[in-house]
C-alpha cells in the first residue's frame, strides 16, 4: 500500500448505495474496509471492484453492537494504520403502517440501526482520528430526503433521519477542534434493491399510489467520492443528491 493511500471505512457495504460507494472509493484509489452483516455481499462488493479490491478489506459487523463496531475499527488501524474517512451508510426502514399500529419493537429496530450505529461509529472514528499523525479526517452521514420532509406512514424512519441531521451537526462542531469535518448526504429515489418498489409505486401523500422516478446509484457514489477528496481546510456540510423528477420539491 502506497503510503499516500486514503483510507476509508463504508458501512453498508454489501448492497445498493454502500456498495457503489466502496467501490467508486477503490476506483479512486482508496483503500477500503466495508462493513456489512453478510460476508458473502461483502465479497462480492470486492469482487465487482477488480483489481482494485486487493486494497479492500471485508469486516462483518452489527452496527447496533459496540463490541462488533469497535472490532471493525480495530481490524481496520491494524490493517491500515490509520482511518481517513468514515461513511455512516448502513440503515433500513419500516413497513409503512399507520403510525397507531407501529410497535416498540419496530421504533428499537430502525432507531438502533439509524442512529444508534452512526453515533457507534463515528465515536470510534473521533477517537482514532484526534490521536493519528497526521491528526483529522471526515465523516459523512447518510441523512436521506427524510431528514427533511416525510413520507406518509414513516415515523420511524423519518425520526432517525431528522436526528441524523442533529448528529451531523454536533460531531462537525466538536470535530473542529480535531481536524474533523463532518458532513451529510440526502438522498433521494437513488436505484438500488431498496427503491425497487419504486418502479411498481408508493404511497403519497394525497392517498394515491404513484410510481416515482429513480436515478443511477452512480451519481450518490460520485458525490461520495468528491466529498471524501476534499482537503480538511474544506467542508460539504450538506448535499441533496436526488432524482430530479420525483415528489420532493413540492411533497405534501
Amino acid at each position: 500500500m502506497a503510503s499516500d493511500t486514503k483510507i476509508a471505512i463504508v458501512t453498508g457495504a454489501g448492497s445498493g448505495i454502500g456498495r457503489a460507494s466502496a467501490v467508486s472509493l477503490l476506483a479512486a484509489g482508496w483503500s477500503v474496509a466495508l462493513a456489512g452483516r453478510r460476508q458473502d455481499a461483502l465479497d462480492e462488493t470486492i469482487a465487482l471492484a477488480g483489481a482494485d479490491g486487493a486494497r479492500a478489506l471485508a469486516v462483518p459487523t452489527d452496527v447496533t453492537d459496540a463490541q462488533s463496531v469497535s472490532a471493525l475499527f480495530k481490524a481496520t488501524v491494524d490493517r491500515f494504520k490509520r482511518l481517513d474517512f468514515l461513511f455512516n451508510n448502513a440503515g433500513g426502514g419500516s413497513p409503512p403502517d399507520p403510525f397507531e399500529t407501529i410497535s416498540l419493537e419496530t421504533w428499537t429496530r430502525v432507531l438502533n440501526v439509524n442512529l444508534t450505529g452512526p453515533f457507534l461509529c463515528s465515536q470510534e472514528a473521533f477517537r482514532i482520528m484526534k490521536d493519528q499523525n497526521p491528526r483529522g479526517g471526515r465523516i459523512v452521514n447518510n441523512g436521506s430526503i427524510s431528514a427533511h420532509v416525510p413520507r406518509p406512514f414513516s415515523a420511524p424512519y423519518t425520526s432517525t433521519k431528522h436526528a441524523i441531521t442533529g448528529l451531523t451537526k454536533a460531531t462537525a462542531l466538536d470535530g473542529r477542534a480535531y481536524d474533523i469535518a463532518v458532513g451529510q448526504i440526502d438522498i433521494g429515489n437513488a436505484a438500488t434493491p431498496m427503491t425497487q418498489r419504486m418502479q411498481t409505486g408508493v404511497l403519497q401523500p394525497d392517498g394515491s399510489t404513484r410510481v416515482e422516478p429513480t436515478m443511477d446509484v452512480q451519481a450518490v457514489a460520485d458525490a461520495i467520492v468528491y466529498m471524501a477528496g476534499l482537503p480538511l481546510s474544506a467542508n460539504v456540510q450538506t448535499i441533496t443528491v436526488m432524482a430530479t423528477k420525483m415528489p420532493f420539491i413540492g411533497r405534501g
